[in-house]
């Protein structure tokens, strides 16, 4: 019997009209490696994103949650090993919000690692040739959001939890600014899957 996935990304935010997260899921096969995928398109809103990600969790009952973003200024796929109980946004997400020196979760711990084997994932997709790095911040914005609620609600479960960031896509780089191309990302998150 297949596991199951829930695999996100999000909407377009800030100037852009694309996002190479949900871009890329959405290309996904509907089945990789040991998982069936059940994919989810996310508002960049802060808690508005983890509230609609714990719904379908709570229906689905995934045996792992891969959430993706985007990653301005990197040129790799990035797995997250941390994610941090801070909201410090630097630029307001998509309902306007722009929350400072807040906790995700009053009185959570600091921090969670992810419960996904990130070094097993980064180390499957270089073996392939693309460019992939761990990372040690997923930042203060909506990713990080979603990424320590996740692992808050799923802490000492069987439900692993884990956060890619990737990079912008060409058409969205300015400046030759750092990029990837789509069917790359594509590829690197089914080889992260089979990873998992």
């Amino acid at each position: 019997m297949k596991k199951k996935l829930l695999i996100t990304g999000f909407e377009p935010f800030g100037r852009d009209t694309i996002n190479p997260s949900w871009e890329a899921v959405s290309r996904l096969e509907d089945t990789i490696g040991d998982y069936e995928l059940t994919k989810l398109r996310l508002p960049v809103v802060f808690g508005a994103a983890a509230e609609r990600a714990l719904d379908t969790a709570r229906e689905l009952g995934p045996d792992a949650i891969l959430c993706v973003g985007q990653a301005g200024g990197r040129s790799a796929v990035t797995p997250e090993v941390v994610a941090i109980n801070l909201r410090d946004a630097s630029m307001e997400d998509n309902a306007g919000n722009r929350p400072m020196d807040e906790p995700v979760v009053p009185e959570g711990p600091a921090a969670y690692f992810a419960s996904v084997p990130v070094r097993k994932i980064a180390d499957a997709v270089r073996g392939k040739g693309i460019s992939c790095a761990l990372s040690y911040s997923a930042g203060a914005y909506v990713c990080n959001d979603l990424f320590y609620t996740l692992r808050h609600r799923y802490e000492g479960t069987k439900t692993r939890t884990g956060f890619i960031h990737v990079p912008c896509l060409p058409e969205q780089a300015k400046d030759q600014a750092p990029c990837m191309p789509l069917d790359t990302i594509v590829q690197a998150l089914g080889i992260a899957i089979t990873a998992l």
